[in-house]
């Protein structure tokens, strides 16, 4: 099976009523990770690469990794994402390489740091989807910008001035009216990486969640129940692996994630896609050290990279079961992108 459009992924997921993980990769480790997950949950997937992690593994490297995950497991749907595309040239990178969707991420200037105005993020996510759609490929946009900031993009807001980015759901659905686009990734108080929280409980100065709002989510689906919504950052950073790191010489206080129940309650909503990276990195990190810590004479990559991807592959697995994708790769015929250029050609 070759790779299949991301659009029809999250349109079946709509079907379902389930949402449908976007694991992020960066070697073969996580994407034989991935692929043994989804295949012992047959799960459709989205397996996506950040400009930060095409530049560590070089694209073409990915794509025939990419390549050996549908020969090996060609009865799992998968749409091959590019995460936040800061411009039309790396858009059509992409594409010409065989990714079956792309995301521009025209809430932030290429430099991938500072915010577009809302007119800019248009007229860019417009261009994109003029370029994208008559290849049959699928195009992710954002309105509002996250915190944090990973793989050299982020704005790298404060938590207040997060709030004065989130989504504003009467702006949304002109948004998607103007540009067209297929998926709408959603600002709602989630932020790249590890740190997703600097709110502290007044009295005990421990780190809380993230306050999420929700109700924009809700808002947006309300009026629009056909859009596919995306939540970026949505890690839940579970602390039995960030326990597992700092016990084996890892220094990583304070850290907080997206509880899996606030992710549900999205899916509930409308959202479709939800990016996950650093639940594994966490995992991968852990397993590394405990190696090194418990077996110093270890040299061989084997040994440490093994364990790394067999850890990975639990989160995955779990993701998988929490999302509602799990048991759904063969409710539908995949799509080629000849067979997506006739539906946007409609």
């Amino acid at each position: 099976m070759p790779l299949v459009p991301m659009r029809q992924i999250l349109d079946e997921a709509a079907k379902g009523g389930y949402g449908v993980g976007a694991f992020n990769v960066n070697n073969m480790e996580q994407i034989q990770a991935i692929m043994e997950a989804a295949n012992e949950t047959n799960s459709p997937v989205i397996i996506q690469a950040s400009r930060g992690a095409l530049k560590y593994s070089r694209m073409i490297y990915l794509k025939k990794l990419m390549e050996a995950a549908v020969i090996e497991y060609p009865h799992i749907p998968v749409a091959m994402h590019l995460d936040h595309g800061n411009s039309i040239e790396t858009l059509k990178q992409a594409i010409d390489l065989g990714f079956t969707s792309v995301m521009m991420d025209g809430s932030l200037a290429e430099d991938g740091k500072t915010p577009n105005t809302y007119e800019q993020n248009v007229a860019i996510t417009k261009a994109a989807v003029e370029l994208a759609h008559p290849l049959g490929v699928t195009v992710e946009g954002e309105l509002g910008c996250l915190g944090g900031i990973e793989d050299g993009h982020g704005a790298g807001l404060s938590a207040d001035e997060v709030s004065d980015h989130l989504t504003d759901p009467a702006q949304a659905e002109d948004f998607v009216a103007q540009t067209g686009l297929d998926a709408l990734a959603v600002a709602i108080g989630t932020s790249h990486g590890a740190y997703k929280s600097g709110r502290k409980d007044p009295k005990t100065g421990e780190t809380l969640p993230p306050a999420l709002a929700m109700d924009r989510i809700h808002e947006i689906h309300k009026r629009m129940p056909n859009c596919h919504m995306v939540m970026h950052g949505s890690s839940s950073v579970p602390k039995e692996l960030v326990d597992i790191i700092n016990q084996y010489g890892g220094k990583m206080p304070g850290t907080f994630g997206i509880p899996v129940e606030q992710i549900q309650d999205g899916i509930r909503h409308g959202v479709r896609k939800i990016n996950v990276d650093t639940d594994s990195r966490l995992a991968m990190t852990g397993a590394v050290r405990k190696v090194f810590f418990e077996k110093p004479e270890k040299f061989d990559p084997r040994d440490w990279l093994g364990p790394a991807r067999e850890a990975a592959k639990q989160v995955y697995l779990q993701r998988m079961e929490a999302f509602g994708q799990a048991g759904h790769a063969g409710d539908y015929k995949p799509m080629s992108l000849d067979d997506m250029k006739k539906v946007y050609g409609r």
